[in-house]
């Protein structure tokens, strides 16, 4: 059997190698028409942009690319197999339909385990890594990778965070005002003109004042000019999270995924009392993240039954087949997302509805190939 699964995987491998090079190819190409202008006026280089569109292609990968080469690729395949009655052949010698299918389930489970691991370790940087190329070229450095207006409350350790400005390379901040509930009940306000993260500590200092509210009592006011280090649980890093998931607005939310797996139970974790419609989006996100890997397996059950027909069938037939079934499963895939996002589908629900569709699909048609 290893020869006929060697032949069956290099059918299959040779069509997926040149769908996955040509949406890539027809995917940059289209994207670079559009965006010259944006690259010109942040005058980068022309490796700048092969850079840019390196770091951008996690996204399309997991999203598009992957599974659509896939089920287009098996449909032509198993599709060009029947034209030529390979299929019906193996199966008279005594070798069933899912066996023939090992190969196929084997390079989906493949495809599943690089979505997975492209999802939590590529595309959680990605947004970062290409603004920091768009910005590359900028004439003021000190503009750089700069945030302004920030305001976050960690649930956690009760404290509201106030920022002008934060530099996410420095992790330096401009004009912090920092209160916090005490667990006596008190209120302590802390502000500072500038703050700097060295160690594991902050670094208040240029005008620091802190002011100590008890009941009813008259506030204590103190200020110094020196530099006073800060022990707190917040992080640069819990702040660049506040920023990306404070930025996330529902209607790019209801895109697709947007955070990695241990980015959205970090935040949950550290926000036990978000509203229910935020917690509704990243319960959603976080369900279409565990399910994302085995869209690849629910594209190989779908594609089977249409490609593995007896009888002879035009290879275009499976051409046609595979854009009927990749507008019909995306159409679904946005469709309930949307509704999760806004809280009208329980989030497990709505993330798995369309593998849940194409697998039972898949094998409803898998029962009645003869």
């Amino acid at each position: 059997m290893r020869l006929l699964d060697r032949y069956l995987l290099r059918e299959l491998l040779v069509p997926l190698g040149y769908c996955v090079g040509g949406f890539l190819i027809c995917y940059t190409a289209f994207d670079l028409m559009f965006q010259i202008n944006r690259f010109l006026e942040a005058h980068l280089l022309f490796w700048d942009i092969v850079e840019y569109y390196v770091v951008t292609l996690p996204e399309l990968l997991i999203d598009q690319v992957l599974p659509v080469s896939l089920l287009l690729a098996l449909l032509y395949t198993t599709t060009n197999h029947s034209r030529y009655n390979e299929l019906t052949a193996m199966r008279a010698a005594g070798i069933g339909l899912w066996r023939l299918a090992a190969p196929y389930f084997a390079v989906g489970a493949v495809f599943g385990l690089v979505v997975f691991l492209i999802g939590e370790f590529w595309l959680s940087t990605a947004d970062a890594q290409a603004r920091a190329i768009m910005q590359r070229r900028q004439s003021d450095p000190g503009q750089r990778d700069e945030s302004s207006k920030l305001t976050f409350y960690n649930e956690a350790t009760r404290r509201h965070w106030n920022l002008d400005r934060f530099n996410r390379r420095t992790s330096e901040i401009l004009h912090l005002k920092l209160k916090s509930t005490l667990p006596d009940g008190s209120i302590q306000t802390m502000y500072a003109s500038n703050v700097l993260y060295r160690g594991d500590q902050w670094l208040l200092y240029n005008e620091v004042t802190w002011m100590q509210k008890t009941n009813d009592l008259a506030p204590t006011i103190s200020a110094t000019n020196a530099m006073l280090p800060l022990r707190l649980s917040e992080t640069p890093a819990w702040i660049r999270s506040e920023i990306k998931f404070n930025a996330l607005r529902a209607a790019d939310a209801a895109k697709g995924p947007q955070f990695s797996m241990r980015e959205i139970l970090d935040y949950l974790h550290l926000h036990s009392r978000i509203d229910a419609d935020k917690k509704a989006r990243l319960l959603t996100q976080l369900q279409a993240d565990f399910a994302r890997p085995f869209t690849s397996l629910a594209v190989v059950l779908i594609a089977l039954p249409f490609g593995a027909r007896a009888g002879r069938h035009n290879v275009f037939v499976g051409v046609a087949s595979s854009i009927f079934i990749c507008f019909g499963y995306f159409i679904l895939q946005k469709i309930s997302f949307a509704l999760g996002q806004s809280g009208r589908l329980p989030p497990m629900l709505a993330a798995w509805l369309p593998n849940i569709v194409c697998c039972g699909t898949g094998l409803v048609l898998l029962s009645r190939v003869r």
